[in-house]
């Protein structure tokens, strides 16, 4: 299958290739934004077949060696810091190309915002004086959920040091439709220095929010769902049953330490957690709850 690059109304530009699907929207100059987006088309192209040359590289647990290509090389480093659990590079892939591609974009151009949206992961640039409001929603398709609208608003300024925001949880949507967690977050949202940054932590973050051994939690092998998954026979969250509030807050308390050690850490600069209609927020920052 060919990359295949399309202006979409509203001035945003869609790449797509393979599991590769990404939204681009740039602000500026009329000139500086369409010179902008034929950069990132001409580069965009050569991202999944490097990533597949590596493929089994990267989806080896960490520590590893370090894998040859750019994109490659932006998951590897962002997943080091979790080695001591298993981790592998693929935590941070989508959220890696989405950097790539905002390098791409942004090579040699003035443009006072842009966003490369990878599949919910996003690469962000601002430039100086300028922001983003973004809105956070938990995943809403379960029908004990009744929480509607936004969740959590971030609200990021240029100066906030934020260049990318992503989610994860056993109910965001991912390869085969669903993603992949150790975990029962509904939906982990990691505000942090990069896409990919943002990525790994989520993932981590997500797979702490836990009761394990909970009768309620239904587990299956990765690798029954998905084959060619990097998480093999490891359990992955299936199905979650009911829960009571105190359980709840437990899950949720489990992941927020392992955030705020992430944020202790600078790796992250905020995270809201959902699980159930409840949610945690560390290191508020730009973060605040929706009205």
């Amino acid at each position: 299958m060919s990359a295949v690059a399309a202006l979409l109304p509203g001035g945003r530009l869609h790449l797509q290739h393979g599991p590769i699907d990404a939204i681009v929207q740039a602000w500026g100059e009329e000139a500086e934004v369409r010179e902008a987006y034929a950069q990132a088309a001409r580069a965009f192209p050569a991202i999944l077949p490097a990533l597949c040359a590596e493929l089994t590289l990267l989806r080896t647990p960490l520590p590893a060696p370090m894998p040859h290509g750019a994109v490659a090389r932006r998951m590897h480093a962002a997943t080091v810091p979790y080695a001591e659990r298993f981790i592998t590079p693929m935590a941070a892939v989508a959220g890696a190309v989405a950097d790539a591609l905002l390098a791409a974009l942004m090579a040699g151009r003035t443009l006072s915002r842009a966003l490369v949206n990878d599949g919910g992961d996003i690469a962000l640039h601002l430039a100086p004086g300028q922001g983003f409001r973004c809105g956070i929603v938990a995943d809403l398709a379960a029908p004990q959920l009744d929480i509607g609208g936004l969740d959590a608003i971030a609200a990021i300024g240029a100066g906030d040091g934020i260049g990318g925001i992503a989610t994860s949880g056993w109910r965001c949507k991912g390869k085969g439709g669903r993603s992949f967690s150790f975990g029962i977050a509904d939906a982990v949202t990691v505000l942090a220095d990069s896409a990919a940054a943002a990525d790994a932590a989520a993932t981590v973050i997500a797979n702490a929010v836990d009761l394990r051994g909970h009768p309620a939690i239904a587990r299956r092998p990765a690798s029954e769902i998905d084959p060619d998954s990097d998480l093999g026979d490891r359990l992955v969250t299936w199905d979650v049953g009911p829960l009571t509030p105190g359980e709840i807050d437990a899950a949720l308390e489990a992941g927020a330490r392992v955030a705020q050690h992430c944020a202790r850490r600078g790796l992250i600069r905020a995270a809201v957690l959902h699980l159930r209609a409840q949610r945690s927020i560390i290191g508020a920052g730009p973060l605040a709850l929706a009205a």
